[in-house]
């Protein structure tokens, strides 16, 4: 299958603009890593009928020699664009000479571009922020030019860009986050890749969710060409990204989040894989029990939700206090979960395994994480098609749920989907579930009854005199199954809806 960039049409719009106005920027592009960051600026030069030149720098996380030898190699690649007399690659020695050179380069019209320039806040490279500060402050002004700073680490771009007490502070004159791609986006990649059966798209979302590169290397392995096996869409991106010969993800997880995070940190990641989403008293109760100290994971998990943003922190409907002790935590990145509690076991059985019975091991613990994470699916795709005024219930908060912490254990009320429309006093309640055979009369019965429970609580009380909307969603609903459930009063919704409200006929 061909592949073409997609989305982004307001990120490149933006990108456009910065590099043909007459004047000097400095931009910084934040996001999580491989989400498309230096792709937006590669796709950006080459749409223009003209695009300036430019020096691209991956910094090592190193010291200032390596990162000094890197900026030179990448100094006599471009060579042949014709460097400005000013800019000689021999004199470049260390971090002084290489802030001078960026000067000079972005005075002659030049844009030189930094890629993990969260790396500058280690202690070994903090010398450059100081000696790149005179150089901004004296091309600020300036009619040509610039300089994009790219970082996938939040709170270390905060503090190169934001802090008061930072070089660069009050320096950057643009700034762009990339997020995941929208479902409008992805559902146009499923059509152009032949993923046709909403089954394919929850299992793909799971795995990659709004990651562009990770759907790249799905079209380059032909794990979009349905032709070659019987197995889901999920299933052989599996096999074919992290099994194959060449395996283009086997060690993504590792080079990505395994060099940033050490001890206390990876270990929450792994019991949270497979427990999540998880209440604070047991997620530090489990990790006490396995590593036999609470007090590391009181210091660790913070900087898990703020610094590296892997953990979010899920509050129950109308709590706004975030130290609540109702609050529970989920993996953020579908990758990264997915990983830890399905692919790495089958990795690891592999070795020692055939390959069938490791994919048997991953297939049976991604089932459990999709229905994990098909909840968080539908709520992000209510968020959109509301935003977009194409939905079928329009939002004024946050799409959340609720659960209670009760004591015993009968009393407990636990509710996927509460969706609420303050204008208009609608709210509606939701169950998800991974196949539409699972809303049986017995969770429909428990469903109704967590309702009632819930509706008797000082929250719950909140929604008298107020729409109620039932609501069953799955990936797919058969006809004769919708009009059952309809019949007893739910609103069906899958995933095919979704996409008639996000694609146009």
């Amino acid at each position: 299958m061909s592949w073409k960039f997609y989305g982004r049409n307001l990120e490149l719009e933006a990108c456009a603009k910065l590099v043909t106005q007459p004047r000097w920027f400095f931009c910084a592009i934040s996001g999580r890593r491989r989400i498309g960051k230096t792709s937006l600026i590669r796709q950006t030069l080459q749409s223009l009928p003209q695009a300036p030149k430019t020096i691209y720098l991956q910094v090592p996380d190193s010291d200032e020699r390596d990162v000094v030898s890197v900026f030179a190699d990448a100094l006599q690649a471009a060579q042949h664009l014709g460097l400005p007399a000013t800019v000689l690659p021999e004199s470049l020695h260390r971090f002084s000479d290489m802030a001078r050179i960026m000067g000079a380069l972005c005075r002659a019209g030049w844009i030189v571009i930094l890629d993990e320039f969260q790396y500058f806040n280690r202690k070994s490279l903090s010398a450059f922020p100081s000696l790149l500060q005179a150089e901004v402050d004296a091309l600020t002004g300036s009619a040509a030019g610039g300089i994009f700073v790219l970082g996938s680490i939040h709170t270390e771009m905060t503090a190169l860009l934001e802090d008061r007490g930072s070089p660069l502070y009050a320096r950057v004159t643009d700034r762009i986050a990339l997020d995941h791609w929208d479902f409008a986006t992805l559902f146009e990649v499923f059509a152009d890749q032949g993923v046709t059966q909403p089954e394919d798209w929850l299992a793909l979302w799971c795995l990659f969710e709004g990651v562009p590169k990770f759907y790249r290397d799905c079209a380059h392995q032909g794990v979009f060409d349905a032709a070659t096996t019987s197995q889901g869409a999920g299933m052989r991106a599996v096999e074919a990204l992290f099994f194959s010969a060449s395996a283009p993800l086997v060690e993504e997880a590792g080079t990505w989040f395994m060099r940033e995070l050490r001890g206390a940190s990876v270990s929450i990641l792994r019991l949270l894989a497979h427990q999540q989403p998880c209440a604070h008293q047991h997620l530090s109760e489990a990790y006490a029990q396995s590593f036999g100290d609470a007090k590391t994971f009181a210091s660790y998990l913070p900087v898990l939700i703020d610094r590296y943003r892997l953990v979010e922190r899920q509050l129950p409907v109308f709590t706004q206090t975030t130290g609540s002790r109702q609050a529970r935590y989920q993996i953020s990145d579908n990758f990264l979960a997915a990983w830890l509690a399905a692919i790495e076991p089958g990795v690891q059985a592999a070795r020692v395994q055939p390959l069938a019975r490791a994919l048997e091991i991953v297939a049976s613990r991604l089932a459990t994480h999709e229905g994990i994470v098909f909840e968080r699916m539908v709520r992000k795709l209510m968020a959109e098609v509301s935003r977009r005024g194409v939905g079928d219930f329009a939002l004024t908060d946050i799409v959340t749920g609720y659960w209670n912490r009760p004591r015993d254990v009968a009393r407990l009320i636990e509710i996927d989907i509460v969706a609420v429309n303050e204008t208009d006093k609608q709210v509606r309640f939701g169950s998800c579930k991974r196949s539409e055979t699972k809303h049986t009369a017995e969770s429909l019965k428990k469903f109704e009854q967590h309702l009632s429970d819930f509706l008797s609580t000082s929250t719950g009380k909140r929604f008298t005199g107020w729409t109620q909307q039932r609501a069953l969603y799955s990936p797919q609903f058969s006809a004769a199954k919708r009009q059952s459930l309809t019949q007893q009063g739910y609103l069906c919704v899958d995933l095919m809806d979704f996409h008639r409200a996000l694609v146009p006929a």
